[in-house]
């Protein structure tokens, strides 16, 4: 059934049915053409010779009629009509041999009574088609007040339209295996370069940048393979490019982080001793020290950031698992930062929720959620641990402003700020993305939503290592 579908979903139905629905259509086309000529010159011959017949019968008989007539005169007038079915009418009077009055068509006879030229309408009579024509007899210039009518059955007409239109369908419905073999053929010919782009291009999807194929002729996909060639030759010369660069430049930003901690820890200290002394230093004096060693710290963190995001980029990050109460060690973080629960921070820990876990990357991945939540949502932060099948569920929830829709979807990306107006905010942008990696190395990940009233991160962990 899958393959069935694939079928028909595929370019080789799509080309089979689009030669089979043109040559169908133009076959049906052409034979609806013949249909209607044929159908018209039919019914045209039939219509003309009559009317012409009753004309000249009329004009014949026309001088031996003495106006205003007699009853005996209009069934003979209707009688010298070799029309079968003839009708003679006149103010009201009419013939009685042959059809009936009732039987002319009422749009006929209106049509007749206000026109001096003669006159037809088909019906179908259950079935059976009917021409009926209508003559308003002239005395001169001047109307008689005659009126003269007949019927011709068409049904001799009409069978040998019928056949006309089954034979029509006929001559169409063979043009359909013509069609199909036609197309089949096409298609073969046409999918043959395509199947192998295809593979091609998949082979490229998947990291096989110095694959090339083979050109053949010089119709249009010969110069779509020839494009296909020289664009996999430029991006596989444009990705070693970007990779030589990329690898350059985490290098670097390793190299750089790593230098820094040396002279980092050295200012740290002095700062520490700055805040210490801070109360005694002159109020400028005291306010330039808190402010270099607040600058101090934030740029440590950064450091420290860096260098968390280079192992994770050059694939040293590594997992020290062990058995965790996972309510334990996530308590312990928020204490660890002075977060204890009250009216700022609210928490549902159940105990005995216990997964093999690396405690100092579920710290790290704690600290980043809930100092997040504080810094950019506002009280009370939710935090809530559930077991979930095989997986530990940590749910962080503030209750601020929530997400801007902008960033949502990029809210995980390195040196992401919900606020881009605040350059100099006091994360580093970092820290989300610190988190996922965390998630990810554990097998997990880290989702992010907002409620209506806040915004929501939800870490999920397996509770086993893979």
């Amino acid at each position: 059934m899958s393959r069935l579908r694939s079928w028909l979903a595929g370019l080789r139905f799509r080309l089979v049915a689009a030669f089979a629905v043109i040559m169908i259509l133009g076959a049906t086309a052409a034979a609806g053409a013949s249909y209607v000529s044929a159908r018209n010159a039919i019914l045209g011959g039939i219509q003309d010779q009559t009317m012409l017949k009753l004309r000249d019968q009329v004009a014949a008989y026309l001088p031996t009629v003495s106006l205003p007539p007699t009853q005996a005169t209009l069934d003979a007038f209707a009688a010298a009509l070799k029309s079968s079915g003839a009708l003679v009418v006149y103010h009201g009077r009419h013939s009685t041999t042959g059809m009936s009055v009732d039987d002319v068509p009422a749009a006929l006879r209106q049509a007749v009574a206000t026109s001096t030229n003669i006159m037809f309408e088909r019906v179908d009579d259950h079935g059976f088609p009917l021409f009926f024509v209508g003559i308003p007899v002239q005395a001169g210039n001047e109307p008689s007040g005659l009126e003269v009518y007949a019927m011709v059955p068409l049904n001799q007409q009409q069978e040998a339209i019928d056949e006309l239109a089954r034979r029509a369908w006929l001559y169409a419905a063979l043009t359909l295996p013509v069609a199909v073999a036609v197309a089949l053929l096409a298609a073969r010919q046409v999918l043959r370069p395509v199947r192998a782009l295809n593979t091609a291009a998949s082979q490229l999807g998947r990291g096989r940048l110095d694959v090339r194929l083979r050109v053949k002729g010089s119709d249009e996909l010969a110069q779509l393979v020839t494009t296909f060639n020289n664009t996999a030759a430029e991006l596989e010369r444009t990705v070693g490019t970007l990779r030589a660069m990329e690898a350059d430049a985490r290098r670097f930003v390793a190299d750089v982080s790593h230098e820094l901690r040396t002279p980092l820890a050295a200012m740290n200290a002095v700062t520490d001793v700055l805040d210490e002394d801070a109360g005694q230093l002159p109020a400028d004096t005291a306010v330039a020290a808190r402010l270099v060693s607040a600058e101090t710290k934030r740029l440590t963190r950064l450091v420290q950031d860096l260098i968390e995001i280079s192992r994770f980029d050059a694939g040293r990050a590594e997992l020290r698992r062990e058995d965790l109460d996972v309510g334990a060690a996530v308590a312990g973080s928020l204490a660890a930062r002075g977060w204890a629960p009250g009216a700022g921070i609210v928490t549902d820990l159940p105990p005995d929720v216990t997964a093999a876990l690396d405690r100092r990357r579920l710290d790290i991945v704690v600290a980043n959620l809930v100092g997040n939540a504080l810094r950019h949502g506002a009280p009370p932060v939710e935090v809530t641990l559930r077991a979930e099948g095989g997986d530990v569920v940590l749910t962080v929830t503030d209750h601020g402003p929530g997400i801007p829709d902008a960033v949502l979807p990029t809210v995980f990306d390195r040196f992401t700020k919900a606020d881009t107006a605040r350059a100099r905010s006091e994360g580093s942008g970092l820290g989300l993305s610190i988190a996922r990696e965390n998630a990810r190395l554990h097998g997990g990940d880290i989702v992010a939503a907002n409620t209506g009233t806040g915004a929501r991160f939800e870490l999920r962990l397996p509770r086993e290592a893979w």
